[in-house]
């Protein structure tokens, strides 16, 4: 089984992430392949929501950008819940995504997002910085981790 996390550095600084390699198997693989190559290096949080969200990984920050495919929605797993803290696959309808994210600011505003987003991973350390992104930070650098458990 593995066990996949990542550092992701930002302008406003450090977020650690555990991803949910079980539930949404698919989603962390692509997320990772994505990190790997840089894809994320350099792209800006483009859409900051108040007590809701903030959203990166498009590559042309307008939020209309993505990496040329689109993923399935991995939605049945036993964490697929919008808490604070926890990335989500962004998509324009069911089985688009493709490289956009999001990460929740709190519970408040995301319960009609469970099982319509794919959850797959959630900060663990570092729950401070989602609050200090704006519109227009920076992603610096993503380092993925993975461990066989």
């Amino acid at each position: 089984m593995k066990h996949t996390t990542a550092e992701m550095q930002t302008s406003k600084g450090l977020m650690k992430i555990a991803f949910y390699d079980q539930d949404a198997p698919k989603t962390v693989a692509n997320f990772v392949k994505l990190a790997n190559i840089g894809f994320y290096d350099g792209l800006t949080f483009h859409r900051v929501l108040s007590d809701f969200v903030i959203q990166g990984g498009c590559p042309d920050g307008t939020g209309a950008g993505g990496p040329g495919y689109e993923i399935e929605c991995e939605l049945d797993g036993n964490n697929q819940y919008h808490d604070r803290g926890v990335l989500s696959m962004a998509h324009r309808g069911r089985n688009t995504g493709g490289s956009q994210f999001f990460i929740c600011h709190s519970r408040n505003n995301t319960a009609h997002l469970d099982r319509n987003h794919t959850c797959f991973g959630k900060v663990v350390e570092g729950l401070d910085v989602i609050d200090l992104i704006r519109e227009g930070d920076v992603i610096e650098k993503v380092v993925i981790h993975e461990v066989e458990a």
